[in-house]
């Protein structure tokens, strides 16, 4: 196991750490390497729930645009991204994301890949793909409107705003909120939750979370094929560049339609 990544027990709980502060950007090398890791963790007789985690300021602000760049990512480089993304969605385990600060783009994606998300009041849900320049991708084509209705996925999309903890708590987005505006609150909170569910059987709830998301994880292949053909295509445009350049910078991207 690389530096980047932890996984460590509490019982029956398995906790996966990212280790990319303060942002935790991701990139094919460790998405593949959490799925592996979570696929073994989940496959152990102890596991009954797992928990997503970060260190640093923020959750996951997306794929990282250091090195080639997303802007140069063929389309095969996104469907291997999002084929190790999609083991994420087929753990036996639930799973719940501890989003501390920010969730972005890919981070986004990430945390809504998990069952349960629980987030602090500051904490910010965003959907930033249209200031991109980009289609959605990571699957929030399914996972936005599953969670929080089509409209409400619709708004976040169109536009890329961020949506705080106490929103995403009220739109369904979060399934719980802290009290305590910490990151060290979520992370606890998220274990609480997951040492709730370990105390129902655990074959049960295995055969639970298989039925509730067989329509999702049959639906996945498809909308994260389209998602790649799409990205890649707006890749190729002077929005997506200046998109990508704002970003960067810190600036207001000022798009042309080209």
């Amino acid at each position: 196991m690389s530096e980047e990544l932890s996984v460590r027990f509490d019982g029956h709980v398995g906790t996966l750490q990212v280790h990319r502060p303060p942002n935790n950007h991701f990139n094919l090398d460790l998405l593949r390497e959490l799925a592996d890791e979570a696929e073994k963790a989940a496959a152990s007789p102890q596991c009954r729930a797992l928990v997503l985690t970060s260190e640093g300021k923020n959750f996951c602000a997306g794929v990282d645009f250091s090195g080639a760049g997303v802007g140069n990512t063929p389309q095969r480089t996104l469907r291997a991204l999002y084929a190790e993304g999609r083991r994420l969605f087929d753990l036996p385990v639930p799973m719940i994301a501890a989003v501390q600060g920010a969730a972005v783009g890919g981070g986004l994606g990430l945390a809504c890949a998990a069952d349960f998300r629980v987030a602090a009041p500051s904490s910010r849900f965003h959907a930033n793909f249209g200031r991109l320049g980009l289609h959605q991708g990571f699957g929030t084509t399914l996972t936005l409107p599953r969670l929080i209705g089509e409209q409400k996925a619709a708004d976040m999309l169109y536009t890329a705003r961020r949506v705080t903890g106490t929103e995403a708590h009220t739109i369904g987005l979060a399934d719980h909120l802290t009290d305590e505006d910490t990151a060290d609150a979520v992370r606890r909170a998220a274990l609480e939750h997951a040492h709730r569910i370990t105390t129902s059987a655990p074959l049960a709830v295995r055969s639970i979370k298989a039925t509730l998301r067989a329509d999702l994880r049959a639906a996945l292949p498809a909308a994260m094929e389209h998602e790649a053909a799409e990205q890649a295509a707006l890749m190729d445009t002077d929005d997506h560049r200046v998109g990508v350049a704002a970003s960067l910078e810190r600036t207001d991207p000022t798009f042309t339609g080209s």
